[in-house]
């Protein structure tokens, strides 16, 4: 008997940190693979590269061809505007439904964020928020995934937050609560979804597993265990951190990592993924628990050089 073949994805942001993992646990499963890239790449076994850009209709239109189902991963986090978050997570997300449609394939899965839960806080959340409701109006069989904080090897975000928990002093927004994710656990999830019919129409919330997530204080001292410290946490005030950002501005300009629409949203008390949108039991369940990815993650780190 002819074994059947598992679906063939479509995949932008896969160059980035979720989609590179996503691509491997995906070639693992062995799924044929399409992957969007601005500059050429070297052949890859089960990866065929489409160079292209999410403004450039033609090549998702190719990216999209002979696939069965698309992920759309990529996207914009960190912008100069609100019009440049509107451009690529609003704009690239409705050229990816369209090239979709246009090549016959039914299965979309978005990659969204829990910012987009309160797009008044910032740009980036309005921006997701908006591709939340095209491809909901898109009429294909969609499914989006909200991930929280993700962290774990190849991470660049959270990084930061590993550097200054390894010195034993630890920077945090005002106190709040957050939801957290291994780069694992989200990628498992992905691909649980895409066969997943009941999961069609629907918009998740995934996490580690802890009940109403983490205080800062309690992940950073968590953090600081993984050093063998007992880290120092300092609360920053909302004024402290916005005067911080016009100063990155000033320094790194276009580069700036902490802006004023960041800002906005750090300090937002509540980036918990909320219950009743987390993926059912019997769809998906977290397996890293955040003590030891926090650890293992660390430990790629220094063995990649990143912590010294």
């Amino acid at each position: 008997m002819k074994r059947r073949s598992l679906p063939t994805l479509a995949v932008t942001g896969g160059t980035g940190f979720v989609g590179g993992h996503l691509i491997r646990l995906a070639r693992e499963r062995g799924h044929p693979v399409r992957a969007l890239t601005r500059a050429w790449r070297p052949p890859e076994d089960g990866v065929e590269w489409v160079e292209g850009t999410l403004d450039r209709p033609d090549t998702l239109h190719r990216l999209c061809e002979e696939a069965d189902a698309v992920v759309h991963i990529a996207g914009m986090i960190n912008g100069p505007s609100r019009d440049a978050f509107e451009q690529v997570n609003a704009g690239g997300t409705a050229a990816m439904v369209d090239a979709a449609r246009a090549a016959g394939v039914r299965r979309f899965i978005h990659v969204s964020s829990l910012s987009a839960r309160e797009p008044a806080l910032s740009d980036y959340g309005w921006s997701k928020a908006k591709s939340e409701r095209i491809v909901a109006a898109s009429g294909l069989d969609w499914t989006v995934i909200r991930p929280p904080a993700v962290y774990g090897p190849g991470d660049r975000e959270t990084f930061e937050l590993f550097k200054m928990a390894r010195r034993g002093i630890v920077a945090l927004p005002p106190r709040g609560r957050f939801s957290v994710i291994h780069v694992e656990d989200l990628c498992r999830l992905i691909l649980d979804v895409i066969p997943a019919e009941d999961s069609w129409s629907e918009t998740y919330e995934p996490d580690d597993g802890t009940a109403e997530g983490w205080a800062h204080r309690h992940f950073a001292r968590t953090l600081g265990r993984v050093f063998g410290r007992r880290a120092a946490t300092l609360s920053m005030p909302r004024a402290l951190l916005h005067g911080a950002a016009g100063i990155d501005r000033l320094v790194r300009r276009s580069r700036a990592k902490l802006t004023r629409d960041r800002v906005r949203y750090f300090c937002h008390p509540d980036w918990v993924a909320a219950a009743e949108r987390r993926p059912p039991a019997s769809l998906w369940a977290p397996q890293v628990r955040t003590p030891t990815g926090l650890r293992e993650t660390a430990d790629w780190y220094r063995a990649e050089g990143w912590l010294k």
